[in-house]
């Protein structure tokens, strides 16, 4: 259980922190495309914040992913860690 917790807390302190640096990276970027959503249009963002974002969205959900499908040790009694 504390693994579980470790990792999941690891990949969402991860994700935070690269979020964080795309944030900050991509202030001055002059290239503002905007995505086609159907019949609605995202606001124009740049196009290495969209790349970024989806690495940061990937870190995130395979981290959790990992977290959340980790055998559980049948050799381990409950309550003692």
């Amino acid at each position: 259980m504390l693994l579980r917790l470790r990792l999941l807390l690891g990949s969402l302190g991860g994700g935070a922190l690269l979020f964080t640096l795309l944030c900050l990276g991509a202030q001055n970027l002059e290239e503002r495309p905007s995505l086609g959503l159907g019949a609605a249009r995202s606001a124009p963002l740049p196009t290495g914040f969209l790349v970024g974002l989806s690495l940061v969205l990937g870190v995130i959900s395979g981290g959790s992913t990992v977290a959340l499908l980790l055998p559980r040790d049948e050799n381990q009694l409950p309550g003692s860690e």
